[in-house]
Formats: structure tokens, sequence, C-alpha cells
């Protein structure tokens, strides 16, 4: 999973990317436009997967990762050296925006930032639909326009959406509708994570903000708040004197732990696992997926070759305490294609290639 995280100069964009990944990157040049983008890969925490490796104690542990890319936005038109950030903001599952929560001389202003920025990512996938619909237009005029119907329909469609002021992510769009515009990695489409960079004096106190509220209401939108120079500098900190100076300060846990809650349920991600003297691993998938689908998440010759999924879920593993005693509890299960894997699930595929 990738994560863009974005945001306006002096919103602490780059603070809250080292708070949440250890990084050091520099902080106060603003993020030249164009400039490379931090990128920094960290472990998704389970206490799962720890557990399981006691139980197990394979040669390799293995956790799921994340990725956060540091990116700031050309203005405006943009360069071809600019447009290489806009492709990279393009292949993240979900973009996380920085606003300013806390005072540097000026009061906060969350609404024209949350527009500016909102504004940015709208001009450039209008440009993106214009010119794919005038190549359209000029297939269809030429005679060449067959199967083009629906891609057309639902470009307009974004193109409406687009020019009344309002991200594409606002809009109900069936599979279908889903699956033409995938190919189009339009930037105001992706999930949007509301970051919240808080003062000191607001940690542990809930932000009453009718701009952000209203913001909310909008689909695939989520928020999350965090203190980033108090974190960035708990990020810094060995594991024992950051969890004291968490605990001093009232905070319950790291904010990377609590922002990847916030972004699988954005993206309506869970998590399973495969065990075996070799390896424990966790993976993820979507709230929903099927078993044969989950299999290509590990392999695509596995999801090819899917004959069954043995499954047994986390917690009754650990009853049972082995998957030989699951089995003969009738816990650990066959399981066809079409299962509903659910977040925990132990899996070991059967295939065939």
């Amino acid at each position: 999973m990738k994560i863009g995280i974005i945001g306006l100069p002096y919103s602490g964009k780059t603070t809250v990317f080292n708070a949440l990944t250890g990084a050091t990157a520099k902080i106060g040049g603003f993020g030249a436009p164009g400039g490379k983008p931090h990128v920094s890969v960290v472990k998704v925490p389970d206490m799962r997967i720890e557990i399981l490796a006691k139980m197990f104690e394979p040669e390799k542990v293995a956790y799921a990762d994340l990725t956060f890319m540091d990116v700031s936005l050309p203005k405006g038109e943009a360069t071809e050296r600019e447009k290489d950030t806009l492709q990279s903001i393009k292949n993240v599952d979900a973009i996380a925006h920085v606003i300013r929560l806390f005072e540097n001389g000026k009061p906060p202003t969350t609404k024209s930032d949350i527009q500016n920025i909102d504004s940015e990512l709208m001009l450039s996938d209008l440009t993106v639909i214009e010119s794919r619909l005038d190549k359209i237009e000029k297939q269809i005029r030429l005679g060449k326009g067959k199967g083009l119907d629906d891609e057309k329909r639902i470009l307009e469609k974004c193109k409406a959406c687009l020019e009344s002021e309002n991200p594409i992510r606002t809009l109900h769009l069936s599979e279908g509708e889903s699956k033409i515009l995938r190919g189009f990695q339009l930037v105001s489409s992706k999930p949007m994570l509301l970051i919240l960079n808080t003062g000191e004096e607001l940690i542990g106190k809930e932000i009453q903000d009718p701009d952000i509220k209203t913001y909310l209401a909008q689909p695939n939108t989520a928020v999350f708040q965090i203190c980033g120079k108090i974190e960035m500098e708990i990020a810094q900190l060995e594991e024992k004197e950051a969890h004291l100076f968490l605990k001093e300060l009232g905070i319950q846990e790291p904010g990377l732990n609590r922002l990847i809650r916030a972004s699988y349920d954005l993206l309506g991600l869970i998590s399973f696992f495969t065990v075996g003297d070799d390896e424990v691993r966790a993976w993820t998938t979507r709230k929903g997926a099927k078993a044969v689908h989950a299999a290509g998440v590990i392999h695509s010759d596995i999801e090819k070759g899917f004959i069954r999924a043995e499954v047994i879920g986390y917690e009754d593993l650990i009853k049972c305490g082995s998957l030989t005693e699951g089995r003969n509890r009738g816990l650990l299960r066959l399981e066809g294609k079409e299962y509903e894997v659910r977040d925990g699930d132990i899996i070991n595929f059967r295939f065939n290639v």
C-alpha cells in the first residue's frame, strides 16, 4: 500500500512524514515543486504476527509493508519535471493532505487550505480528461469510435463533476465505471485522508471545526489528528524512551499505528496470514475479497491454479494452540474460490500450476 503525503507550504508536511516513518528528511525547505519525493517504507505493526511467530518459530517473519511518499505538488501548469511529481501521486492508493492547525504567526486557514489542494488535483484531472475526450471525438469523426461510448460517457460524467468544483472521489461509480477510470489514475479520485497537524496544546483534544465536518461528509474521505512536531521528536528516540514520552503526553500509541488503522478503514483493507516453519507473513487484501483473489495477492500462479484454501481464524488458532488441534476440532476447514476472506484468517492455499 502506498500513501502520498501532500500539503501547502508551512503545513508541516515533511515533519509529519518524519513523525510517521522515523525518517530524517530535511524540513523547512517547503519542498521545491518537481523535486524528488522523499520515500520511506515501514512495517505495518501487528501483534498477531509476533504471537504467530512465537507459535511457529519460523526462519523468517514478514510484516505487511506501507510506503509513504512526501510529495511537493506543482502550482498551476506543470513543467516536464513537475509532471513526474504528479505521476508519483497517480501511483498511490490514497492521498494524505496535511493541514496546519498550529499557530505560526498566523491563524490556521483550514477551509482555503483544503480548497487549494483539491483545486490543484482537480485541475490535473480535468486536463487529462479533456485531452482524452478530444481524442475520442476525433476517432468518432473518423468513424473509429466503436466501443468508446461507455468511456466517453463516464469521462463526461467526471468532467461535469470537476467543473462543478467537486473531486471525482465524491462520485458514486459502479464497478464497471471504476474499472474504466482505473487506467487514467485520476488523482482527485483517490481516497483522501485529511491529516490535522496540531500544536502540542491540542494533543488528546478532538478538533471541532465545521469546515472539516463538511469535508468529511464527502465519500471516500477520513480524518486523522497528529502533533507532527512532537511525534517527530518521539520517532527519533529509542523504543523505551519513546514509550515513556508517549505515556507522559497521554498518547496511547504512536501516530503511525493510528494512521495505519485509519488508512485501512478508509481503503477497506484487511490482513490475512500464511504460517509455517519457513515463514510467518502478513498479507493485505480488500474487505470482501474472495479466497481466489486473496491467493493472487501472494502470486498470480496460485490464483490461476487455485484448488482449495485451508482456513482457520486467528482467535480460533490461538485457542487451539496448533493447526493440528484446529483440524481435530473442525475449526481448520476447506473453503472454495468464493469464500470471503476475513480479517485475521490464517490461510494455506492448495493450488496446481
